[in-house]
């Protein structure tokens, strides 16, 4: 089953020969070396570039294992792309060097310094290989040597990464092997690893979703940030964070949930660590409050939502399927994957206390998502058929006084429409299934 990935594919044919390092990252097993090494080979080949004229290297792999130094790796490649190569008769024509899971190769000394702190690693090699003329490089990696945030500090602004996620609901929707109408429950449950859509039975799907945490995500952390005693804190705060997601909340308050439930003290600086760890091995996302009407962030508190919700529900074994909770990360995910930034929306009003004084409130809007000149005002909920529960979703709406669009996503399935107050109304998988309906 071939799993297209339009969106990510567009994007290298964009950054094709631009004389960047095309550095993809993103969660282990969301895809990235399929979208690689199948998708856009396929392009490549398609549009007339040479089989011989892409070269791959899987650095996971045990055949690949001399590779790991970056000298040997340095040495065999430039014999590939070199034109004095045997049979290669002075050819100047591109290169397509596509090396997977490029954190694997190791950092060594420095054989030609005497200085011990000197090293080669394989940034040295990648800044190398850009500098020539017939190459393009593109690198997949995906544990914590390999996290975004390093990337422009390491490359120098010479890397140009392209952040896959998993399966947006519509990509899943459009491989979903079953009737389409059990897509959204399928989706809901167990999420968007491309390899757990042909999966057929629960037992399957929730090993695979399990075995991901305790066998690969977890030590990857562990690992880099050399964690040597506090797994079950790390696999606890996993727990923790799932059972709250959209809801607000901090490091205090994380310490505090550990102190009275897990009976185990540890200081908010410590979870504030440990949360960040997640988030730059892919597995959280981090949403914080934006005051609309003050035009500001607010530190705390904030949300953390799951890169996949079927990750987070296997954390959970699947017994919290709080069907509002779990719409809204996927909601949040979506934009993410439009390229939105996504904030908690904040208003603020003065209302009139019992006493007949004021007094200043807050109210919540889910998303404010914001691309460019554009934004949107995203509520979410399970249902507006009844108009009181109608009126309460859209308050903070109507006292947002800009033009923005305004929209409410529903878990019912409706015919998309406009209140006299313009604000749309849409059923969540017409939202999730086009990405023009929010402009409806």
């Amino acid at each position: 089953m071939v799993i297209q990935r339009t969106r990510y594919l567009n994007k290298l044919i964009a950054k094709k020969e631009n004389g960047l390092i095309k550095v993809i990252t993103g969660i282990r097993r969301c895809g990235k070396s399929f979208l690689l090494f199948e998708l856009y080979h396929g392009w490549l080949v398609e549009n007339g570039v040479r089989e011989d004229h892409i070269i791959e290297l899987a650095l996971d792999e045990a055949a690949s294992a001399r590779y790991r130094n970056p000298l040997e790796l340095d040495s065999y490649l430039r014999r590939l792309v070199s034109p004095e190569a045997p049979g290669q008769g002075g050819d100047l024509q591109k290169y397509y060097i596509f090396l997977d899971e490029i954190q694997k190769v190791s950092e060594i000394q420095n054989p030609y310094v005497d200085d011990p702190g000197a090293k080669i690693g394989f940034v040295d090699v990648l800044l190398g290989l850009m500098k020539l003329k017939n190459v393009d490089l593109y690198v997949t990696g995906s544990n914590s040597k390999m996290l975004s945030s390093d990337i422009l500090t390491e490359f120098r602004g010479r890397g140009d990464e392209i952040r896959v996620n998993p399966l947006t609901y519509s990509e899943f929707y459009a491989a979903y092997p079953g009737e389409k109408r059990y897509a959204w429950r399928e989706y809901f449950t167990y999420g968007g690893m491309p390899l757990v859509v042909p999966m057929k039975t629960h037992e399957e799907k929730s090993k695979y979703l399990k075995d991901l945490f305790s066998k690969t995500y977890l030590s990857d952390v562990l690992e880099h940030n050399k964690i040597q005693n506090d797994r079950a804190v790390l696999e606890d705060l996993l727990n923790i964070v799932s059972s709250s997601i959209g809801s607000l909340t901090n490091p205090r308050k994380l310490a505090n949930t550990f102190q009275s439930v897990k009976q185990v003290s540890i200081r908010p600086n410590t979870i504030s660590r440990y949360l960040d760890f997640f988030i730059d091995a892919f597995i959280l996302r981090k949403a914080y409050r934006y005051d609309i009407k003050g035009r500001k962030y607010m530190d705390s508190p904030l949300k953390y939502y799951f890169t996949d919700v079927g990750l987070r529900n296997a954390r959970l074994n699947f017994r919290q399927q709080e069907e509002n909770h779990i719409m809204e990360n996927i909601l949040y995910n979506e934009l993410t994957a439009r390229e939105f930034d996504v904030d908690v929306g904040v208003v603020e009003y003065s209302r009139r206390d019992p006493a007949g004084g004021r007094s200043r409130s807050q109210l919540e809007i889910d998303f404010v998502a914001n691309k460019g000149s554009r934004r949107y005002y995203i509520q979410s909920a399970l249902t507006v058929a009844e108009e009181e529960k109608r009126q309460q979703e859209i308050n903070s709406l109507l006292r947002v006084a800009d033009s923005f669009k305004k929209i409410v996503v529903v878990r019912d399935s409706i015919m998309p429409w406009h209140d006299d107050n313009g604000i749309l109304y849409i059923g969540i998988e017409d939202f999730l299934l086009d990405e023009t309906a929010m402009d409806f």
